[in-house]
């Protein structure tokens, strides 16, 4: 996306925004492990599987070099076992998916935006804690 090569350690990162999110410090930063209840989509799946999705779709737009984003990720995993049935959890690599992004006016990552009804119902932008992530959840559930 940009110009010039940068020296960007992800897990540096995450680890330097964990210290201000204390229940972010505990994650293991270095697994890639995603839960099979996290859906990946693409600029070709988006329609059917978030905006004719059968329920609240959450979609979390981030990219590889995102620290914030691999931050967040073993939270989404667990908030998508928590909510198996009530609410679909998606993601996006911007990176790989360049059309979707500017249609939803991402500007920053992690983004994470709520979906009902093929209609954008609540968007939230960088990395949340659990607790931070569910009360977002909950007041739009």
């Amino acid at each position: 996306m940009g110009g010039g090569e940068r020296n960007f350690v992800p897990q540096v990162a995450a680890r330097s925004i964990a210290c201000y999110h204390p229940e972010l410090s505990t994650l293991n930063l270095d697994e890639e492990a995603m839960s099979d209840l996290i859906l990946h989509v693409t600029d070709d799946s988006f329609e059917n599987e978030v905006l004719k999705a059968d329920r609240p779709v959450l979609v979390d737009y981030w990219a590889e070099w995102c620290g914030p984003c691999k931050m967040i990720a073993p939270i989404l995993d667990e908030v998508a076992k928590e909510y198996d049935g009530k609410l679909k959890i998606a993601k996006l690599n911007i990176d790989q998916n360049e059309q979707t992004p500017p249609k939803f006016g991402i500007r920053g990552i992690p983004t994470l935006m709520l979906f009902k009804d093929g209609q954008v119902a609540a968007t939230k932008v960088g990395a949340l804690s659990k607790s931070q992530l569910t009360a977002f959840i909950d007041s739009q559930l």
